[in-house]
């Protein structure tokens, strides 16, 4: 289910081939994870996982399976502005061929675990949410006895019980972790609107920590901060996850199941990102259900890239700059 990258999908405008003038396009190296991997030495791999089989199964909308090479399109023009000593790899993507998803999973896995062994910062594009159980899979592989931390950027819990008759979907990857594992989970932006009762009463059960999304606001940003901090101290390594339908469906139609009263990608949510973004236990992180069939003038692909470069320059900036 691997699919080498397509450096025809990097091209753009260019200002000039210095250092100075690049952008993604220009900067960006392509690799093939079917071949032997170089250390990365916290090298960035960005790997797509082409799939919204969860989300078929989950009676969202498809379409989230074209959202890495959406991602790719609105990334490629972008400005370099990271270190020098900073290098960013397209490493291609993995597709969900006749509806298995359990088989794309399992591939996701075993590459994020064959690159955080070889000490790349992992970056998946999704696709639906169910990126999250493969992703995961292959960080417990990768750091067997490790307390991750999931922080979770979503409107949904995604804790429903796994029916057996349906299988996985984009909606039960954190119940799935919970039945070998404790679980160390943070959610935010949480909807009331967007869970059941009995899915907030699980959650308390797994003593899962959460900040609704009424709660982003300037005069609760102190506490906000102070609680991400807080789980980041907990635990030995971070996991970040964004599903965009966290956000606004104004600022994110292209979504899989949109969210009329959510996030604004103000500088509230910035602050609390750039949070998590600047902590060096921060080992890898995803971006989930971008869905370019109903994203209305490329909103919610431009948001995402904004979202991927402020990560990834916080990221270099704090493990690279001098």
């Amino acid at each position: 289910m691997y699919q080498k990258p397509d450096p025809k999908l990097w091209h753009g405008r260019q200002d000039g081939s210095d250092y100075n003038h690049l952008r993604w396009h220009q900067g960006i190296k392509m690799m093939d994870l079917s071949q032997n991997l170089p250390i990365g030495n916290k090298a960035t791999a960005l790997l797509g996982f082409a799939c919204d089989e969860g989300v078929r199964r989950n009676e969202g909308r498809g379409g989230a399976s074209n959202g890495p090479n959406a991602l790719r399109n609105a990334c490629r023009n972008l400005p370099w502005h990271f270190p020098e000593s900073f290098t960013l790899f397209d490493a291609g993507n993995i597709v969900c061929e006749a509806n298995r998803l359990e088989s794309a999973q399992s591939d996701l896995g075993n590459l994020v675990h064959q690159l955080q062994k070889k000490q790349y910062f992992t970056t998946i594009i999704g696709g639906g949410h169910e990126v999250l159980f493969g992703h995961y899979q292959g960080l417990r592989k990768a750091h067997p006895k490790a307390k991750i931390g999931i922080i979770n950027f979503d409107a949904h819990f995604d804790m429903r019980a796994l029916n057996p008759a349906i299988g996985p979907t984009s909606g039960t990857g954190f119940w799935q972790i919970t039945q070998t594992e404790p679980l160390y989970y943070l959610v935010l932006g949480i909807q009331k609107s967007g869970n059941t009762r009995a899915l907030f009463n699980f959650a308390k059960e797994k003593q899962v920590q959460m900040v609704h999304a009424v709660d982003f606001r300037t005069e609760l940003l102190n506490d906000l901060i102070s609680k991400v901090q807080d789980f980041i101290l907990a635990v030995d390594y971070v996991y970040l996850t964004i599903c965009l339908d966290v956000f606004a469906a104004a600022y994110a139609p292209g979504v899989s199941a949109p969210t009329a009263f959510g996030l604004i990608p103000d500088a509230i949510f910035r602050e609390v990102l750039l949070t998590i973004t600047r902590s060096p236990k921060l080992i890898s992180m995803d971006i989930a259900e971008l869905n370019p069939q109903f994203d209305e003038g490329d909103r919610t692909a431009k948001m995402a890239a904004q979202l991927l470069f402020e990560t990834l320059d916080s990221f270099a900036q704090t493990h690279y700059s001098q």
